[in-house]
């Protein structure tokens, strides 16, 4: 067939992507007041929207392409996430914002990959002092936390971190600006987890193989943002996270940044020249060893057009 070759490089590239079971990535809402067309009795939208304090939807959530990954091209605006003097919710002493996928797809069984890229910045930086719990399940069997441990020796602690079942597996300063891009590899069926990691407009990498936790999930019990532990003596401050490139996958993990239906700087998309990079530390743990290892973060690559297209959110 004249055309064999191209028909078939089509083919490696689809293969190459991953079947997106749910959207999360804001490209359909105009705004955050969007997120309150949701109800139980209403369930439209990406999301459920109910763990949040008493003031407008725009105290806690809003939209804005200055808080995306510049590299996650797949999106058109990333979210940032707020804890002010009123998030509380529901009477609780622990201030929270969250995010609920609302999908009716099968996130929470075989082998399927959480994506998402999470940065702070110097302006209303999450406290040091005060553990947070970003991005978890119910179970908390895979989460990243900032900030100091409850029941921890000392008063503070600036990293980043991936912990499953409790556990730290993998950490690194949280340094302003500078965006995490993130996969939860989950194997509901196998109870496994492994943590895919790279900063920047860098591809993910396998940074931590698959460990065996208490994979559980009823499909919405996944919290998009951050509910933090109070703390004596620690007054409440505002405190911002940005979030961007968000959404479930299944089938193959795509590995670059831009995501499906973005334009790529590598991974499971075209190829692409890419600038000088700069290091930042970071440590891998494991129940048995600890060392050092580098991470890189990019300056923006040349673009080209992915073949991976996402579909509406389920």
């Amino acid at each position: 067939m004249k055309y064999s070759w191209i028909l078939a490089l089509a083919s490696s590239q689809l293969a190459a992507c991953g079947t997106v079971l749910w959207d999360g990535r804001f490209n359909d809402l105009s705004s955050s007041t969007d997120l309150n067309k949701w109800s139980w009795a209403n369930q439209v939208g990406p999301y459920q929207y109910y763990i949040h304090g008493n003031s407008e939807v725009t105290d806690y959530v809003n939209l804005s392409s200055d808080y995306k990954n510049p590299a996650d091209t797949g999106s058109t605006r990333g979210v940032k996430i707020t804890l002010d003097s009123t998030a509380y919710w529901n009477g609780q002493t622990m201030r929270r914002t969250e995010l609920i996928p609302q999908t009716t797809a099968a996130i929470n069984s075989g082998k399927v990959w959480y994506h998402f890229s999470i940065m702070r910045s110097d302006t209303n930086a999450p406290a040091t002092t005060r553990e947070h719990q970003v991005n978890f399940f119910e179970s908390h069997f895979t989460e990243m936390k900032v900030g100091w441990l409850s029941g921890s020796s000392g008063t503070s602690d600036p990293n980043l971190r991936w912990m499953a079942s409790s556990q730290t597996k993998w950490e690194t300063e949280f340094v302003a600006g500078v965006w995490h891009n993130v996969a939860y590899e989950i194997d509901f069926g196998a109870n496994t987890v492994a943590f895919w990691h790279s900063t920047g407009s860098d591809d993910l990498k396998l940074t931590v193989d698959a460990v065996s936790v208490s994979a559980s999930s009823n499909g919405a019990d996944w919290h998009l943002g951050v509910l933090e532990l109070p703390r004596d003596g620690y007054p409440d401050e505002d405190e911002d996270l940005y979030f961007s490139g968000v959404y479930i996958e299944s089938g193959s993990l795509t590995t670059s940044v831009s995501g499906p239906g973005g334009s790529s700087g590598g991974g499971s998309s075209s190829s692409t020249t890419k600038a000088s990079t700069t290091s930042t530390s970071t440590t891998l743990l494991t129940s048995t060893t600890k060392g050092t290892v580098t991470t890189t973060t990019s300056a923006p690559a040349t673009t080209t057009t992915s073949s991976c297209v996402s579909p509406k959110y389920a």
